[in-house]
C-alpha cells in the first residue's frame, strides 16, 4: 500500500509551546485561515469567527487572561476561535423571524463548529512545517477576553491556537489503548478497567522518562485529581449573559 503522508501527519501530533523568532508570512496565515473556513459546519450556519492576533501587547494580555501561559505571548501568531451567532441574529432580524438560541443545543453547535475550524487550521499550519498548541485557557475569563477583543452578544471564545516555527521537538504523548475508546456496534464497558490499568503503566513510564525520575504519575491519578474540582464555573454565567442556554 502506498504511504499516506496525510495520515502520517495526523498521527504525529505534538503540542508545540516553544517557537523560533522566524515570522509566519501573511500568505501562510491567510492559507491557515482559509483552511479553517472550509471545515464542516452544522446546517451551514457557519457559527464561528476567527480572530488573528499579532499585536505584541494584545498577545501579552491574552497570555495573562489564559492563565499566564507565556507561549501565547511568544508565538508569532495567536488565533482566537469563537462560537458566533451574531451574524445569525442579524439574518433573523433581516427576515422578521424569531431568534432561538437559548437552548444548550445551539451553544454545542457553535462550540463544535469552532473546534472543527481550529483543527483544520492546526493541520494546515503543520503542512507548512509550523507547530502549535490549542489553548483552552482562553475560557478562564471569557468576559475579559470578550471585552479585549470586542466580541458582540451571541458570541463566546471557545479556544485559542498558538502557531509558529517549532523550537522544540517533544516526545509524542501516548494515547489511551484503542480498545478503551473504539467499539464495534455497541459500547463495551467490560474493556475499560483493564485498559485503564494498562494505560496507567504506559503513562507512568512516560512521565518518569520525560522528567528523569521526577514524576511517575498515572493517567487515572491525574484525571481523578483534575476532575475533583469544578472547572470554569464562570463560563455558564457568561454564556447566559451572551444569550445562550437561557431556557430550562
Amino acid at each position: 500500500m502506498k504511504n499516506n503522508d496525510f495520515i502520517d501527519l495526523l498521527k504525529s501530533h505534538r503540542s508545540i509551546r516553544a517557537f523560533t523568532n522566524q515570522q509566519v508570512t501573511d500568505q501562510v496565515v491567510d492559507e491557515i485561515v482559509e483552511s479553517g473556513r472550509w471545515a464542516p459546519t452544522s446546517h451551514h450556519v457557519q457559527a464561528y469567527s476567527i480572530l488573528v492576533i499579532k499585536d505584541e501587547e494584545r498577545k501579552k494580555d491574552l497570555a495573562t487572561l489564559a492563565g499566564n501561559q507565556s507561549y501565547v505571548a511568544t508565538c508569532p501568531v495567536f488565533f482566537v476561535i469563537c462560537a458566533d451567532f451574531y451574524r445569525l441574529k442579524m439574518a433573523s432580524e433581516k427576515h422578521g423571524q424569531s431568534f432561538e438560541v437559548g437552548e444548550q443545543e445551539q451553544a454545542l453547535v457553535g462550540a463544535v463548529d469552532a473546534a472543527l475550524v481550529a483543527q483544520n487550521m492546526l493541520l494546515a499550519a503543520r503542512s507548512y512545517d509550523l507547530g502549535g498548541v490549542m489553548i483552552g485557557g482562553i475560557r478562564n475569563d471569557p468576559e475579559a477576553v470578550s471585552q479585549l477583543l470586542g466580541l458582540p452578544p451571541y458570541t463566546f471564545p471557545v479556544m485559542g491556537l498558538c502557531i509558529g516555527y517549532p523550537a522544540q521537538s517533544p516526545n509524542q504523548k501516548p494515547r489511551l489503548p484503542k480498545r478503551a475508546v473504539v467499539f464495534k456496534e455497541q459500547y463495551n464497558q467490560m474493556e475499560i478497567d483493564e485498559a485503564i490499568g494498562e494505560y496507567d503503566q504506559v503513562m507512568k513510564t512516560y512521565y518518569y522518562e520525560r522528567t528523569k525520575g521526577k514524576r511517575s504519575d498515572t493517567w487515572s491519578e491525574l484525571m481523578a485529581q483534575f476532575l475533583s474540582t469544578p472547572k470554569r464555573p464562570q463560563v455558564g454565567d457568561f454564556l447566559k449573559k451572551q444569550g445562550f442556554i437561557s431556557k430550562k
